[in-house]
């Protein structure tokens, strides 16, 4: 551990576990103070678990272990009354807001989901990374670091908008491609204020998005039934290094260089962390 982020406090959505989590420990043991929100429930249109209130719990107890103060709120991203009491919440408990990591994703895959989920994934993966920049805007200052998750499928083309995974998929490579956008534009309006604004793109995670049964579904098209074990076979063929996927500290590494002063003068820029996936001219998989 060092104190790149000391003094600093940051917001993460989706920090129950996952991506999320990870990111919140990882600005912790930078020094962070955290204000971590989720969900805590399950979307209909989602065919695998989401977050638990004890998942959540979990992830202030493991930040305390770090000796960082941290509050935890339940709260739907798109839901802006819901969020914007959460940030003001621990805005007011911990005194300020530095970092916003927006994060909360979900992705409903499956050619049996009805087309609402289309507008879930919408709703969570791009309405909600605007909502919670919007709620935490006022609370920032110069110095500030917006960080939006996106996604290398919603960068490559025909990846999740295969009619095969559904009004989901659909709607979150919308989402995620609407994210690069959305930076890109707030980065230029609030630069002025020397508040930056950047993406993080990532491949395949080993998360519980991935680690679920329709995503099996999406890389085993030729099985009924597929597991993971199937999965696994065909996860490496979506990057050109010969990974399947990477791990959250992969992202939260990312995360925490554009929340820093290492990345002081960087703003717009769409990272990405995909093994090279962009690279090819031709991939085909599923979101990270």
């Amino acid at each position: 551990m060092s104190d790149r982020l000391a003094g600093k406090v940051a917001l993460v959505t989706g920090a129950a576990r996952g991506q999320g989590r990870s990111h919140a420990l990882r600005l912790a043991g930078e020094g962070a103070d955290i204000i971590a929100v989720d969900i805590c429930e399950d979307i209909e249109t989602n065919h695998y678990p989401l977050s638990t209130l004890d998942d959540l719990a979990e992830t202030a107890r493991q930040i305390e272990k770090l000796d960082r103060r941290v509050v935890t709120r339940q709260a739907d991203v798109r839901e802006r009354s819901a969020l914007a009491a959460a940030v003001d919440a621990g805005v007011a408990e911990l005194g300020r807001l530095d970092i916003v990591v927006a994060n909360a994703g979900i992705c409903p895959l499956g050619a049996d989901v009805p087309p609402q989920a289309f507008l879930d994934a919408v709703s969570v993966d791009l309405v909600g990374v605007i909502n919670a920049v919007d709620v935490s805007l006022r609370h920032l200052s110069a110095g500030a670091s917006i960080i939006a998750t996106g996604s290398v499928a919603g960068l490559l083309s025909g990846s999740v908008d295969n009619p095969a995974n559904g009004p989901g998929g659909a709607g979150y490579g919308h989402a995620k491609r609407g994210v690069a956008r959305f930076v890109h534009d707030l980065a230029l309006q609030l630069a002025p204020h020397s508040i930056r604004v950047n993406a993080v793109h990532p491949t395949n995670v080993n998360t519980d998005m991935l680690n679920s049964e329709p995503m099996y579904k999406v890389f085993r098209p030729d099985l009924e039934n597929p597991t993971r074990e199937d999965a696994l076979l065909a996860f490496p063929a979506m990057q050109p290094m010969p990974i399947g996927f990477v791990e959250p500290i992969d992202i939260s590494n990312a995360v925490l260089f554009l929340a820093s002063d290492d990345a002081r003068y960087v703003t717009g820029l769409q990272l990405k962390v995909d093994a090279g996936a962009l690279l090819a001219t031709t991939t085909s998989g599923a979101p990270g």
